[in-house]
């Protein structure tokens, strides 16, 4: 058989079990290490070898701006105000999985899929270890499903017990005339690559034809 022949019938014969509870969002899902743990009786039974690496990535400048934005009001009447930080670099992890023929001396004899997770710098409650973690978490998982076609897209992702990963919020869309558009226009206007927006921002159509 050949690598694709292997992979099609792994991912027909595979069944990964929700093993893991989250206790705050009250449901079952699976984490990467659920579905690595399913996927060994595989490699003696096809021959292959499954393989995945994280890869520290980043875009962007470095910078940072701060918005404040009022959220309420003290018990004297005084205005309380949030701190947003805006990252202008985005540091990410990228997973690749990757499935091998050990029967072939092929070095093409592989195939392989990626993902990647932002790293949120400001996610309260956590530490960088378990930011860096969480980010790498999320990456691997999707690594592993993209290439094995498991379907995830009823399950929210693994949490520690603070119930921050940012990375299972949806991104925030970017709307036309508010101050992330405004700073995104500014981004743009000094070379920035729209790529890039579209790593932080859910960008709409029409969105996109104004930044151009």
């Amino acid at each position: 058989m050949t690598i694709l022949e292997k992979l099609q019938k792994i991912q027909v014969e595979l069944k990964v079990t929700k093993n893991q509870t989250n206790v705050f969002g009250k449901y079952k899902y699976r984490s990467a290490e659920d579905i690595l743990e399913a996927v060994k009786p595989f490699e003696d039974k096809y021959k292959v070898v499954f393989k995945i690496t994280d890869e520290l990535k980043n875009t962007g400048n470095g910078e940072q701006s701060s918005t404040y934005i009022k959220v309420g009001e003290d018990k004297y009447g005084k205005p309380v105000f949030d701190r947003q930080i805006t990252q202008e670099c985005f540091v990410y992890i990228e997973s690749e999985a990757k499935i091998i023929d050990t029967e072939s001396t092929d070095r093409e004899s592989s195939i392989s899929s990626t993902a990647q997770a932002i790293i949120d710098f400001s996610a309260k409650g956590m530490q960088m270890p378990q930011r860096t973690g969480a980010a790498s978490s999320y990456a691997k998982k999707y690594a592993l499903g993209n290439l094995l076609l498991i379907d995830d897209n009823k399950d929210s992702d693994a949490t520690n017990t603070h119930g921050k990963v940012a990375q299972v919020a949806p991104k925030p869309v970017l709307k036309i005339g508010s101050p992330e558009y405004n700073k995104v226009l500014d981004f743009m206007s000094k070379g920035g690559e729209l790529a890039k927006v579209k790593l932080k921002y859910n960008v709409s159509a029409e969105v996109e034809k104004s930044l151009q």
